[in-house]
């Protein structure tokens, strides 16, 4: 009988494994390595009161270099002279161009028929050759006048003559005895009526030039002021052509042809094509930082030309101000009424300064406070900010040249201290 097998049994040792040691050492050292590769992560995340990936985030470097204030608006052009032409008197238009006709200073447009106009001037114009004709008459009758007078006084003083020849022949014969007194006596009166006729034609001469002087100045008068009245009439019946003020374009006709107008009515405009100028609408928070003669650039499809600001209205117009910009140099060609063209307005410069990227960040810290990137960690840190511009920001004091600034928006920060980020 067998009980078991156990007298058969011996003890067999198992052989040593040699390749395991090596393998907990790798191991080990593996997770060494990793905790060390680890640690600053697990140490910045620790320390950091929040995260945030960067490939969310805009990160700018702060550099040094000059920022140039400006303003960008959308501009319309517009002619700085654009006239409308108004009828002077009422009557019928007969256009002589039609809306877009190239025309030149001093051509006619259009003609207003005015037949009372015509004819008022015709009958004043007939009155005055009439006045003309009473001064020529009135210049004939002073000369008849004037020669009348002086041969009154011309024979006046033969009368004097003659009696002052009588006086002396009677006085000689009365000295000889020839004669009696008596016809001395009366020759001496005689010589004294002479005298004093001579005195009275001498005065009337000068009496009668006078007057016959000033009814020819009143008839002059007369005839001045009935030429004043035709020349005006005349200046009337010319305005009736409508001439361009300008070299340029016609632009729009404001009645129709044969169409009868009152006096003051617009009939047509003019665009002076030499002198176009845009028009921009500035935002309200800009306007007062504007003014004229501030340079600008205006920008088209062939390129950037220069300008300058020509004037800034006072008026505020749905949180707008209008301004004007003019070209001071060359101009794109074929430029169009009401055509848009990008216009960029530069106020200020300041050179030299330290200034990164303008982004979001200025509005999120209110200009007051930014995240200063070092290393993989974000740092909230306290900023002062200077001027600005459309795609720059000064910054006054916090930073120094070369940090990198996180510029986008920094909401999702919450307001954190240390952002780490990856």
């Amino acid at each position: 009988m067998i009980r078991d097998t156990s007298a058969q049994d011996r003890t067999i040792t198992a052989p040593k494994n040699r390749r395991k040691p090596v393998l907990l050492g790798a191991a080990a050292l593996a997770l060494i390595a990793v905790l060390a590769l680890l640690a600053p992560t697990v140490l910045r995340l620790f320390s950091a009161d929040s995260t945030a990936s960067t490939a969310r985030l805009r990160i700018a470097e702060v550099r040094r270099g000059d920022l140039v204030r400006d303003v960008s608006v959308q501009g319309t052009v517009v002619a700085a002279n654009s006239p409308t032409l108004y009828a002077r008197n009422g009557g019928t238009v007969n256009l002589e161009v039609q809306a877009g006709d190239k025309v030149e200073k001093g051509e006619v447009l259009a003609v207003i028929d005015s037949p009372e106009l015509s004819n008022r001037l015709q009958q004043e114009q007939a009155t005055l050759d009439g006045l003309e004709l009473e001064v020529e008459r009135a210049t004939i009758a002073n000369r008849k006048a004037e020669a009348a007078s002086q041969t009154a006084y011309e024979q006046a003083v033969i009368d004097r003559e003659t009696a002052e020849r009588e006086v002396e022949r009677n006085r000689r014969a009365f000295e000889m005895g020839a004669q009696a007194e008596m016809p001395v006596l009366r020759a001496k009166d005689a010589l004294a009526k002479a005298r004093l006729g001579e005195a009275n034609a001498r005065r009337n001469v000068g009496l009668d030039r006078e007057t016959l002087a000033f009814e020819l100045k009143t008839k002059r008068f007369a005839h001045d002021r009935q030429k004043l009245l035709v020349d005006d009439l005349t200046r009337q019946v010319d305005e009736l052509k409508m001439r361009s003020p300008v070299d340029g374009q016609v632009g729009q006709l404001l009645v129709q042809q044969r169409a009868n107008v009152v006096a003051g009515a617009g009939v047509l405009s003019v665009v002076d094509l030499s002198a176009y100028e845009i028009e921009v609408r500035v935002p309200e928070t800009f306007a007062r930082e504007l003014g004229p003669g501030m340079s600008a650039q205006i920008q088209d499809a062939n390129g950037k030309y220069a300008g300058k600001v020509s004037a800034i209205s006072p008026e505020v117009v749905d949180g707008q101000v209008v301004g004007r910009i003019r070209f001071s140099g060359d101009r794109p060609e074929g430029l169009r009424q009401n055509q848009r063209l990008t216009t960029r307005i530069l106020m200020d410069e300041h050179p030299g300064v330290l200034m990164v990227e303008r982004g979001p960040f200025v509005d999120t810290g209110a200009g007051r406070v930014a995240y200063v990137v070092r290393g993989q960690v974000a740092e909230r840190t306290p900023i002062q900010i200077g001027a600005t511009s459309l795609d720059a920001v000064e910054i006054v004091s916090g930073v120094k040249e070369g940090d990198r600034i996180v510029i986008s928006g920094t909401d999702e920060f919450k307001g954190a201290q240390r952002v780490a980020l990856n």
